[in-house]
């Protein structure tokens, strides 16, 4: 399937990188379809392309590569919503932001996608110890090269 997007332009995607959030993102009425993007074969991070609005993009990453604890409680409904039949097939994303000299993670509202049948939602979550904008890694700001 070919999509259309802002920062690289047309993209081949398969199939199985559409997933369809079943309610939508918070704060994006009307945007549920999007594509998720890998970018390097190694790289812990992804791109989460918007079908819907080719401007619209967030860099997405398991938690779990950085947080081993971390851990989403699916409550029946949420199931029921993503047509969960094992717990197994799910993966969890959560929307990171650069926050100064830091990447962060929300880490109170993750993306819950269901592997099997690629539907998708988010959680709002109430536990304590995480925050919206939990640290993930520490960016380096290298210096340019002066001209000349």
């Amino acid at each position: 399937m070919e999509i259309v997007t802002s920062r690289f332009g047309i993209l081949e995607v398969e199939a199985e990188r559409i997933v369809t959030f079943t309610k939508g993102l918070l704060g994006f009425p009307g945007k549920s379809r999007f594509a998720l993007i890998q970018t390097n074969e190694e790289n812990y991070f992804f791109w989460l392309q918007s079908l819907d609005d080719p401007s619209l993009a967030f860099v997405v990453t398991d938690p779990s590569t950085f947080f081993k604890d971390y851990e989403v409680p699916l409550r029946e409904e949420t199931q029921l919503e993503l047509e969960l039949e094992d717990v197994n097939t799910t993966q969890v994303l959560v929307i990171c932001n650069k926050i100064g000299d830091w990447l962060t993670g929300n880490l109170l509202g993750p993306l819950v996608l269901n592997v099997a049948n690629q539907l998708a939602t988010q959680v709002v979550l109430t536990d304590k110890k995480w925050t919206t904008r939990q640290p993930l890694l520490k960016l380096h700001n290298e210096p340019l090269a002066k001209a000349g």
